[in-house]
């Protein structure tokens, strides 16, 4: 039995408003309720989230995953129903890494997905071990395990292509900036503009 929904003009204006806010910042995610990122139900983060755009961090944040997406690969893909970084994958990966190491000061998580074959519980444990190949290949190219996190897997709730069947465009992980190294003395000291103005040196990590 189909169920409708009514929503009022500004319920409506709110949630598109929210929706553009996240996909700003490159954490989109269609199991979470409009708002959810900036008020979850708890009192102290509302102001938290607020203290952090007076404070610059927000926009910070959004213009570097700007960035990090114009000018390195974000996606990385894999055959079916594994989580072997081919050559492919690994070329993608370095280049990733070579923008973290040039951005230390800048934390970034990795998400896990797969296609729509096989069980839901199944596709969220293959998206995470997906996500966590990636974090540790990373690290062999010199990034800080600190910087990283494989701790969310969509497993097949995300396709970039809607189908059932095998599809390589939706066995994926996508590695988005998350936030900033707190103990960082730029991002002690608020040097956000500096940081989103130093400049990116496309360059490639000497094979092992």
């Amino acid at each position: 039995m189909a169920t409708s929904k009514h929503y009022s003009r500004r319920g409506l204006i709110m949630m598109a408003g929210t929706s553009g806010l996240l996909a700003a910042c490159g954490q989109v995610s269609l199991d979470q309720v409009a708002g959810a990122d900036i008020d979850e139900g708890a009192f102290g983060n509302p102001t938290f989230n607020n203290h952090l755009a007076q404070t610059g961090q927000v926009n910070a944040r959004i213009s570097l995953a700007r960035k990090f997406a114009e000018s390195v690969p974000t996606t990385v893909n894999f055959a079916f129903d594994s989580a072997v970084i081919d050559a492919e994958a690994q070329q993608a990966i370095r280049a990733q890494a070579d923008f973290m190491r040039q951005f230390p000061e800048v934390k970034f998580s990795v998400y896990g997905h797969t296609d729509a074959v096989g069980g839901e519980a199944s596709n969220l444990r293959l998206g995470r071990k997906r996500a966590r190949a990636v974090v540790r290949a990373l690290g062999q190219f010199g990034v800080s395990a600190r910087r990283l996190e494989a701790l969310v897997s969509f497993g097949e709730r995300q396709l970039l292509v809607q189908t059932d069947d095998r599809e390589r465009a939706n066995r994926r992980t996508v590695t988005e900036v998350s936030g900033f190294v707190e103990s960082d003395p730029m991002v002690l000291d608020g040097q956000y503009a500096t940081l989103i103005n130093r400049n990116y040196v496309a360059s490639q990590v000497p094979s092992e």
